[in-house]
């Protein structure tokens, strides 16, 4: 696999987050690119790639969405913002106009109108020119958007003040609001830009997590002919003692290279421990805050933290394959995606501007060329609203319209889903909860049912042997044949009935049926078979013998595993899998949020009960004997019933499950087909994030509908108002910034929500 890598470009155009979005679904539909995260304060944009670049696709998508884009060279600085500037000069000029109209009352003195028309010059085109790119770029591309309407806005008020003064016209000019349209709209953008810096900062942490440098082990060239000739199994620990430390940095780190890690110290890259005894806080990766035991063997993970002791790790994955690199492209994924609802906004958006610039049209020449008529409909409105001082005569037209076209920007609309999904996929991250896309995050919101599969995701998912019953033989040669068809096995359970006896048997002819047992050929040619009850049952065996064993196991929440001579039973098994300590906490939880609850399992019905009994789940919402192929077919059914369901589970035979459910929940140690088929991961094993997810997708469906309704009913309210001539374009340019501040900051609660508990 060709290793990623990043590419920088250099994006000019972008005004505001929803420029940032285009550019980045432009760059993302170039096949290759892994993600893209882009900067408006510094006009850059980062392109991860997954396969051979291809810059020149990438540029040329950017420019048809209406940008332009041109790559940076490896190690260039970032420029600083010209919007620092930008804001300094528009809100300095304005202040002065705004100072010489209100404060001295200079309105209509002659000098002042030329020096109005001087300042207000420089405010449209040293700071609208971003503007005025902006929207020759996009009707190049054939579109329009909120630069559009700045642009026409401010230039109508500029261009009928210019022709006023320039012609002796008289009366009052707008050259205050021409400047003032401008600096405000800025300044809401430069707002904007920083209050939305906190919806990434889960992401920017984790950027943040890996070091720059690690302690390489590498041994003095003396001690390489004595460790050579050493056995495999000294020459570990000789390294370690005989070792130099040298610091290098983590680019250079390859696999199988030993690091040194002190107490303090983050680990750099994925590894395995090889000496040494510590904790390890894992709390940013997995947002588990108990720290993490970590001896020889057992496995690190880059941007960790060593907390209290000296460990020596061997490297096993770097660069884009370790963890933290993983998450990092699930987190950025999750953020820039879409969801299903955004299509609405998208929809209303791109026909938004034609129908604001044509009711921007139709108020103007009203107010223009049937003065006495508009004057008569808003006074009779203002005794229902506010009495507000309309523009007279032959500027009326040209303010009026100007208020049309800036009240109208449809930022805000833009905004009301990106924000949300950018703020719910980091407060998920920081819990550690990995969600896919904002699809899965809008699924998630409308779940209605949620499946548990029983072992390792209910359980703890390393059964022990509770009990055993032996018929007919010596109980070493029951245990002894038990562990040597259990050995080859992965089954959990196979697993717990393998550490019975440390000798074994010959057998021969050995396989597993799936969801069943295993079964094998003795050295005396007979068959030997152990598993499922219903399976040796259906083999013919005789389980008479063993019924009050199985009666009084399966009551107490074993699963039964029955050996088998031929035809004869030889021995039963009592395996028990003990509950995760908050399974119960869980389930009253969803019960609480009004979530059906339901469990399958493979395991007999008895043992299925006594499970369900203990965590809280109704009787009748418990399937026992369900072979993997049917958990599917389950889910189907439940969704022909009208649930959306959700489908938590940890193991490879879940997979199916996992895609045919609505939405995909696996868990930490879930194998890496079902982590592929799930919608959301979680990071650590405790099953309480489930509920947590779940009231997160939820509060942020509710989030993105509140944000989606309060940008419509903005626009619904204002562009009336502003076409009968009670908001000036002053306040339009105002309250315009005003309602991006409101969508996001409303994204941002996500940041801080809490589960109920």
């Amino acid at each position: 696999m060709t290793t990623p890598v990043t590419t920088e470009l250099h994006v000019s155009g972008m005004t505001c987050n929803n420029c940032a979005r285009k550019v980045t679904e432009a760059a993302q539909k170039i096949p290759g690119v892994h993600s893209v995260s882009v900067s408006v304060a510094t006009e850059r944009a980062s392109v991860r790639w997954q396969a051979e670049e291809n810059i020149p696709a990438v540029i040329a998508a950017i420019s048809a969405a209406g940008f332009d884009a041109k790559a940076l060279s490896p190690g260039t600085a970032t420029q600083p913002s010209r919007w620092q500037w930008t804001l300094i000069v528009g809100l300095t000029i304005t202040a002065i106009l705004m100072l010489g109209e209100w404060i001295f009352h200079l309105a209509m003195t002659p000098w002042f109108q030329w020096l109005a028309f001087g300042l207000a010059g420089i405010v449209q085109v040293y700071c609208g020119a971003q503007f005025y790119r902006g929207a020759w770029r996009q009707i190049k591309a054939g579109q329009s958007n909120m630069d559009t309407l700045v642009a026409l806005g401010s230039t109508t008020a500029f261009g009928y003040s210019t022709w006023a003064l320039l012609s002796g016209a008289g009366g009052h000019v707008y050259f205050m609001e021409a400047a003032s349209i401008i600096s405000l709209i800025s300044v809401g953008h430069w707002i904007e830009a920083r209050v939305s810096e906190q919806a990434s900062g889960a992401l920017k942490s984790l950027l943040n997590l890996a070091p720059q440098t690690a302690r390489r082990l590498q041994e003095p060239e003396n001690q390489k002919a004595k460790l050579a000739e050493k056995p495999l199994s000294l020459k570990t620990l000789s390294f370690s003692q005989a070792a130099i430390e040298t610091e290098v940095p983590v680019a250079a780190l390859k696999i199988n290279d030993r690091i040194a890690l002190r107490p303090g110290d983050r680990v750099p890259v994925d590894g395995a421990v090889i000496e040494g005894e510590s904790a390890v806080d894992e709390a940013m990766l997995t947002g588990e805050s108990i720290p993490a035991d970590k001896k020889s063997g057992s496995k690190l993970f880059a941007g960790t933290v060593n907390l209290n002791g000296r460990l020596v790790m061997c490297v096993t994955a770097t660069g884009e394959a370790t963890a933290l690199a993983h998450i990092i492209a699930a987190v950025q994924r999750a953020q820039t995606s879409r969801a299903d609802i955004q299509r609405l906004g998208d929809r209303v958006s791109n026909v938004f501007v034609p129908i604001i610039v044509a009711v921007a049209l139709a108020a103007g020449l009203w107010w223009g060329l049937a003065p006495a008529s508009a004057n008569h409909v808003h006074d009779w409105l203002a005794q229902f609203f506010w009495h507000a001082h309309a523009p007279a005569g032959a500027a009326a037209g040209f303010i009026i319209a100007a208020a049309v076209l800036i009240i109208a920007c449809p930022c805000a609309m833009g905004l009301a889903t990106p924000a949300a999904i950018m703020s719910a996929a980091n407060s998920a991250a920081r819990r550690g909860i990995l969600i896919r896309d904002g699809v899965a995050l809008e699924k998630a919101g409308e779940i209605t049912a949620v499946v548990f599969d029983k072992t390792g995701t209910v359980t703890s998912g390393k059964p022990e042997v509770a009990a055993e019953s032996i018929f007919g033989t010596p109980n070493s040669d029951a245990k002894i044949l038990a562990a040597t068809l259990a050995a080859s096995s992965t089954h959990p359970i196979s697993q717990a009935i393998a550490t019975l006896s440390t000798e074994k048997t010959e057998v021969a002819n050995w396989k597993e049926v799936r969801g069943a047992g295993v079964e094998a050929t003795t050295a005396d040619s007979k068959i030997v078979r152990m598993g499922s009850l219903n399976w040796l049952k259906a083999n013919g065996v005789d389980l008479t013998s063993g019924e009050p064993f199985v009666a009084e196991w399966s009551q107490l929440g074993a699963t039964i595993v029955g050996l088998a001579l031929e035809k004869e039973l030889r021995a039963l098994f009592a395996v028990r899998d003990a509950l995760k300590s908050n399974a119960t906490d869980v389930v009253r939880q969803l019960q609480q949020q009004r979530f059906k609850i339901f469990l399958l399992t493979g395991d007999n019905s008895l043992t299925a009960a006594a499970i369900a009994k203990q965590v809280g789940i109704a009787p009748e919402n418990v399937f026992a004997e369900v072979r993997p192929e049917q958990k599917a077919e389950f889910i189907k059914k439940l969704q022909a019933r009208g649930e959306r369901v959700a489908f938590a589970g940890d193991g490879i035979n879940d997979a199916p499950a996992l895609t045919q459910a609505d939405l995909g929940i696996a868990v930490s140690r879930a194998s890496d087909v079902a982590r592929e088929a799930a919608d959301i991961i979680l990071l650590k094993s405790e099953i309480e994030a489930v509920p947590e997810a779940l009231g997160l997708a939820r509060a942020t469906l509710l989030t993105i509908k509140q944000n989606l309704f309060w940008a419509f009913f903005y626009n619904a309210l204002g562009v009336p108002l502003a076409a009968m001539g009670f908001i000036s374009p002053i306040f339009c340019a105002a309250a315009m910034g005003l309602s991006d501040l409101i969508v996001i900051g409303n994204a941002l609660r996500l940041l801080r929500w809490k589960s109920p508990k």
